[in-house]
């Protein structure tokens, strides 16, 4: 095997090269021995082999099966699962990859490690000549040499490899002795596969206190606290600090020893994430680890923030600042491998390799983006998160706002907002009611009318749950949720519900969209909607129940489908409360791409109008994905119109407030769905959203840079319901608060401080108590 070592050295020493190798000709068939099922089963007619690296996973590596379409044979695949173009295999021992040179011509085998014990898979390549048939199983051996030995293969020879090429077992001796001898060394050998994880622990180490990966344990004495004697996952040295509300800036607490635990008696996935004191192993803190926790990474400042509320409700803002930034990465890798488990309530292991890259590259930050153009003009200074405090002296926006009410006495409050396209209106929700709010002149909004008493024709009064505009801003598409299988059409001129269009007896819609972002400026009739495992379209003009049954997707599995919105033309994205999106080309057929879950349920979703961009909202953090392919076959297409390869799926972006911000506030973040500015023929230039009594803005055009904390933020005294921007218009913003209807200029919004943000307090507590608060 020595003889391809020139050769390897050119493909192999590249950490930029994704494919090491790859046969561009071959057809996959799954193999059953021993069954009466079938002994060969033709998966892929026409297929290339790949083996490449795993992304942001060093010494791990897939072997990758893709299917090959001559042109325009792709659009006739009908499978239900999205990635059936493509399947994917961590290259391991476990495999029992081997090669053999058969009728059909070489042939590599390995098993269905998610299949019975007799299935194998095969990939028969007839054309394959015998050099290269060995050089690909040359960097088989050499892909699990590395990741079982987490070193790299340049100084290996071939007696260093023998160990991987797999050999048939013994024949079983009739001797009891030898037998369990047997047993014991295959229990064993098995043992050491399944334990060859990610830079993870594995599942039988957590119940212990040994074997804690990458670095020493550490164990408080149990004399203590009952609490600090949980065996820890992981134990970094690092600096714990505290935001200081006063003075503004994070204070040195103590050195510590920073580790993330399990507690057994919480259940199988439920961590913590705790501080001790070097000498004597004091606990000072242990903080359940959740989203709400709004943490956030600075790979430059070897630093991890996060926030805590108390039970009284109260906010405090902390960090660990890590001694290397060895210490840092193990640290960032395990904390997020808890979190994912907490949130999906499953082990690490059970997703797949790149869908653990992918969770575990929602992490990168201060990246710039594809195809961003550089504007030196708006670059700002990196802040040094731990010792500048905010600049506080900005002078106060002399912008006029005049709220303006719905009149009401029910004390009911505001619970939706939607902007008009082309009336130049705002349409405000409050209980069985909807307030319409003109824009003026001076860019202000006045109460124009009000619509009473929404009721269905039948003449039963309702709550809507959504509303959207229609047909050129003359008609409302109204969901009663009493009535889960119909919409309602109001007619905004007459002032009242006019038709129910009942969708299906047996589906019901949980969300709508319009056909395309601008469908509501045309005479456009139909629309999207779906339910929690479907997607179809519906057409109030057609007799009977409004579905279209040839444009019709559904799934077996249920989806808890949570949000839908289309792009200019048409395309469409689906998130659900797993976390998971999903991008469609049409309806009735398979999304083109499906985005593993974070594990966060996603409540909103929006699209810029090319569809380049998506913006998924979840409580604490808006996703920010970018659909472009960079790599590939499919090369510059969008994740809607090709799949992504499975090596380069999209990086997700967290955009999410700062720990010490949060800490000003008097509540957890609960972000309200975000959206994009839209105007036909405008680009996109921002991102808004709100929590609490905040409305808050991204500058996209920074985003897009890399800089993910650079948003403006602006204060109410009462809560935000929701809000947006005015249609063909970057500047004015419409916000609808629980009693009061106002516009507000972007220019208002300033950079966030603790004069902007903080609600006065008084005492704030000695800083002993909050950091001596354990479990």
């Amino acid at each position: 095997m020595n003889i391809f070592r020139s050769l390897l050295g050119k493909v192999w020493h590249d950490p930029n090269a994704a494919e090491v190798v790859k046969i561009s000709e071959g057809q996959l068939y799954l193999v059953r021995s021993g069954t009466i099922r079938g002994a060969r089963e033709c998966i892929y007619n026409d297929a290339m082999a790949t083996i490449r690296r795993v992304p942001s996973l060093e010494h791990h590596f897939q072997l990758v099966i893709t299917r090959v379409y001559e042109e325009g044979d792709q659009e006739l695949l009908e499978d239900e699962e999205e990635t059936d173009e493509e399947r994917s295999f961590l290259i391991s021992q476990e495999l029992q990859f081997q090669s053999a040179l058969g009728e059909e011509g070489p042939s590599f085998m390995w098993r269905d490690l998610d299949g019975d014990v007799d299935e194998f898979f095969e990939f028969v390549a007839p054309s394959t000549n015998e050099p290269t048939r060995a050089f690909f199983e040359t960097c088989m051996y050499r892909a699990m040499y590395e990741r079982k030995y987490k070193r790299g293969a340049d100084d290996t020879v071939d007696a260093d490899l023998q160990e991987f090429i797999w050999q048939p077992p013994a024949p079983k001796s009739k001797s009891k002795t030898s037998s369990g001898k047997k047993a014991a060394s295959a229990s064993q050998s098995q043992e050491t596969t399944v334990t060859e994880h990610l830079p993870v622990v594995p599942e039988s180490q957590r119940k212990t206190e040994s074997n804690a990966p990458a670095t020493q344990e550490t164990r408080p004495p149990a004399s203590t606290s009952e609490n600090a004697v949980l065996p820890s996952l992981i134990a970094e040295p690092a600096e714990l600090h505290l935001w200081d509300r006063i003075d503004g800036y994070f204070l040195k607490q103590a050195d510590v020893i920073a580790h993330i635990a399990q507690k057994p008696s919480d259940g199988a996935f439920n961590f913590w994430l705790g501080a001790t004191t070097r000498e004597g192993g004091t606990q000072l803190l242990a903080h359940t680890i959740q989203s709400e926790m709004n943490h956030r990474w600075a790979t430059k400042l070897r630093s991890f923030t996060w926030n805590n509320q108390n039970e009284k409700g109260e906010q405090s803002s902390w960090c660990l600042r890590f001694e290397t930034s060895e210490g840092f990465e193990r640290f960032q890798s395990m904390f997020t491998r808890a979190l994912w488990e907490g949130l999906n309530h499953q082990s690490w292991e059970k997703a797949k390799p790149d869908e653990q890259a992918y969770v575990l590259s929602s992490n990168v930050e201060d990246v710039e983006m594809q195809d961003v153009e550089n504007d030196e003009d708006d670059e700002d200074d990196v802040e040094n998160e731990l010792d500048k405090s905010d600049d506080e002296s900005e002078p106060e926006s002399d912008v006029d706002e005049e709220a303006a009410q719905q009149p009401t006495n029910d004390g009911a409050r505001n619970s939706q907002l939607t902007v008009g396209y082309k009336g130049d209106r705002s349409y405000v929700v409050r209980g069985d009611k909807i307030g319409v709010f003109g824009h003026t002149s001076d860019h202000q909004v006045e109460y124009v009318a009000g619509i009473g008493n929404l009721s269905t024709p039948k003449g039963k009064t309702f709550t809507p749950k959504r509303v959207m505009l229609h047909d050129q801003d003359t008609k409302m598409v109204v969901m009663n949720p009493a009535e889960p299988n119909s919409l309602y059409s109001l007619d905004l001129d007459r002032g009242k519900i006019v038709e129910e269009w009942k969708v299906h007896e047996n589906i019901t819609v949980n969300n709508i969209a319009p056909d395309n972002k601008f469908a509501q400026m045309t005479p456009e009739q139909t629309i999207i909607g779906t339910s929690h495992n479907a997607l179809f379209r519906i057409d109030p003009r057609v007799s009977g129940t409004k579905m279209v049954d040839s444009q019709y997707k559904q799934y077996v599995s249920r989806n808890q489908f949570s949000g839908v919105t289309t792009t200019e033309s048409g395309k469409i994205a689906i998130a659900s409360e797993k976390g998971d999106i999903r991008m469609f080309d049409s309806i009735g057929k398979n999304a083109k791409t499906a985005l593993p879950p974070l594990g966060d349920p996603i409540l909103g979703i929006d699209v810029t109008a090319n569809g380049r961009w998506i913006v998924a909202t979840t409580k604490t953090y808006l996703l920010l994905i970018d659909t472009l392919i960079g790599e590939g076959r499919y090369t510059g297409s969008l994740g809607f119109d090709r799949s992504f390869p499975a090596n380069a799926k999209p990086i997700p972006r967290r955009l999410q407030l700062r720990a010490e911000h949060v800490a000003y506030m008097d509540h957890s973040v609960s972000f309200s769905p975000a959206r994009f500015n839209m105007g036909e023929g405008q680009e996109e230039n921002a991102i808004i959203t709100s929590t609490g009594q905040f409305v808050i803005a991204w500058d996209f055009s920074k985003v897009k840079k890399g800089q993910l904390d650079k948003y403006e933020i602006k204060k109410y005294e009462d809560m935000v319901v929701q809000d947006n921007f005015k249609f063909g218009d970057d500047k004015e913003i419409i916000v609808a608060l629980q009693n009061n209807v106002l516009a507000v200029n972007k220019k208002s919004l300033k950079r966030p401080t603790r004069a902007s943000i903080a609600t006065p307090f008084g005492n704030p507590g000695s800083r002993s108590g909050i950091v001596n608060a354990p479990y």
